[in-house]
Order: C-alpha cells, then sequence, then structure tokens
C-alpha cells in the first residue's frame, strides 16, 4: 500500500545513506512507522537489535505503508555491539544529556557530518532508542556523537519514527540540495512594460466610451482608473496587479451599470 502522496510514475531516488539502527524495539507498528520514514527520505538500510515480538513482524509490515523494500532486507542483531562493529562514525539519538563528555550536534550539523564520512568511504550509524526509556548510558558511550532536537523541554519525548524523520529529512535535504519534487508551473508569460501600457491604454479608451454612451458627467474615466493604478503595490507580480487592476475597472463598469439602471428607474416613475 502506498501513501496518498506516492506518485508511483516516478522513480524514487538512490542514495548512500547512513544505517538506522533500532535498539530493542517494542512494537512492530513503529518498526514499521520508522521504515516508512526513512523510504520518505531515501534510507534504506535498517538493523534492529533485538525486536521485543521477533521478526518478521506483520504489525511492521502494515505499518510502513509501503515500505516494504526496507523490511524485506532489515539484518537483525542480538546486540547494539555486533550492530555497530563496522561503523566508523556513530551517532546515538537521545532527548538526555547522559553526562557524558561527548560533542552535542543538532540534525542539521549530524547530516553534514554524515555526508562527509559517506563520501570519504565510511559507514555511518544512527543508534535509535527504546520507546519506553531510550538509549543505556553504555550505548550511548559506544557513540562518537549525540544527536538531540531543539524541542520543548517540557515536552521533549518524540514518537521513534519521528527522530527517525528528522534525521532523515535533515540529511536528505542536504544531499539533494533542499529540491523541491514540484513546483508550479508558468501560467503565463512575463509582461512587457509596452504590453502593459497598451491594456491600459484600451481600457481607458473603453470605459471612455462606456461613459458616454451613458451620458455620465464629471470628466474623462481615464483620469479616475490611472491614479489607481499607479497606487498598486509595484513589488507584486505583475500578473497580480493585473487581475487587481482588472477586478477594479470590473467594479467601475459595474458602478456605471448600476447607476444606469437607477436612472432608467427615475425616469420611468416620473
Amino acid at each position: 500500500m502506498s501513501g496518498s502522496g506516492t506518485d508511483k510514475t516516478k522513480s524514487g531516488v538512490s542514495l548512500a545513506g547512513p544505517v538506522v539502527i533500532l535498539v530493542e524495539p517494542q512494537l512492530g507498528e513503529n518498526i514499521g512507522m520508522a521504515a516508512r520514514a526513512m523510504g520518505n527520505f531515501a534510507l534504506s538500510r535498517l538493523r534492529i537489535v533485538n525486536p521485543r515480538d521477533g521478526w518478521p513482524n506483520v504489525s511492521a509490515q502494515r505499518a510502513a505503508a509501503g515500505a516494504d523494500h526496507i523490511l524485506d532486507h532489515v539484518e537483525l542483531f542480538e546486540t547494539v555491539e555486533q550492530a555497530v562493529a563496522d561503523c566508523t562514525l556513530l551517532f546515538a539519538t537521545t532527548a538526555r544529556a547522559h553526562d557524558q563528555a561527548k560533542p552535542v550536534v543538532a540534525p542539521e550539523v549530524a547530516a553534514r557530518e554524515i555526508a562527509a564520512e559517506i563520501t570519504g568511504g565510511g559507514t555511518v550509524g544512527i543508534l535509535f532508542g527504546r520507546e519506553r526509556y531510550g538509549l543505556q548510558n553504555q550505548e550511548v558511550a559506544l557513540a562518537n556523537r549525540i544527536v538531540t532536537f531543539p524541542v520543548n523541554p517540557g515536552f521533549a519525548s518524540l514518537n521513534l519514527a519521528q527522530a527517525v524523520l528528522l534525521i532523515g529529512y535533515e540529511w536528505f535535504k542536504l544531499a539533494t540540495d533542499a529540491a523541491l519534487p514540484f513546483a508550479m508551473p508558468e501560467r503565463s508569460e512575463p509582461v512587457s512594460q509596452h504590453q502593459m501600457q497598451a491594456f491600459f491604454d484600451n481600457l481607458v479608451r473603453e470605459l471612455d466610451k462606456v461613459q458616454n454612451m451613458i451620458g455620465a458627467g464629471g470628466g474623462a474615466l481615464g483620469a479616475d482608473v490611472r491614479p489607481a493604478v499607479a497606487g498598486i503595490d509595484d513589488a507584486q507580480p505583475r500578473e497580480r496587479k493585473i487581475a487587481h487592476r482588472a477586478r477594479g475597472h470590473a467594479d467601475v463598469l459595474a458602478e456605471l451599470r448600476l447607476d444606469e439602471d437607477h436612472n432608467r428607474a427615475f425616469e420611468v416613475m416620473a
């Protein structure tokens, strides 16, 4: 099953990324949602240390929402030491200080270090702790860096999948130069000053014709239109300015028609 935002006509991005290591996860649903978050940001290598409910796990597959390519290649380990043995750079994610003399970095800083290490041929691992109490001190001690998130200190606990997603997002953003998956196509070509002037000249002529047709006095409408046009914020996109101006002129025409209808009604009553 794929998510509502998944376009199956598009090919996925394949990148050499860090290894996500889940330490003794309790619920299969959390493993599946973590895999889904990994898939969102092109992370494909998942290691699990001693999952409580065993492996494979049907609940994980259901929660993965199509990230089967990640779950199908999960690596299982009995201990954290075994799971991180080949890592040349290891991060431990935690919301607690653990009182260890290790550099503490934010996700965006970790992303830069991850990219540099992978570019140099290294293997990067990121440890994520148990749902109930996270990583133990001896597990954090294995890491080179601590990663923590700028969150509300009074409510700092993150869901396992949320933590994976935040790290994955920062890494993927860096790896892809923050390229967005799509952009709004141009609806119209830029309008030149000459075209704009021609548009308003024609508009003023038509407004004057309407004025003459209904016999309204008070001078040419052009004298009223141009100051209003000049007062519109030049910082707006040209197409938006046209829309604002056209709408304003339509209001002028509507007002003139109302005045004409009123005058005709008055003549009939008289």
